[in-house]
């Protein structure tokens, strides 16, 4: 999950594999894959770096159980 702040200062986590699109006109506007769509304070470049963050979170943790769960 990414943490973005709506317009109203509120937080919301929202899974990346969601989004279908990000739009700045001048507010930020994610569009989600089920037409859902929020507006947050977060500029583009900065929610694409949070969805990179996660998957290299996400990468890295699967290779340490895959090491971890290793049969001896």
């Amino acid at each position: 999950m990414i943490k973005l702040t709506r317009l109203n200062n509120s937080t919301i986590y929202l899974n990346p594999d969601l989004i279908k699109s990000i739009e700045e006109t001048p507010d930020t506007i994610i569009s989600l894959v089920n037409d859902d769509h929020f507006l947050v304070r977060e500029k583009t470049e900065e929610i694409i770096d949070q969805i990179v963050a996660y998957r290299v979170r996400i990468i890295h943790q699967s290779r340490q159980f895959a090491i971890t769960d290793t049969p001896s």
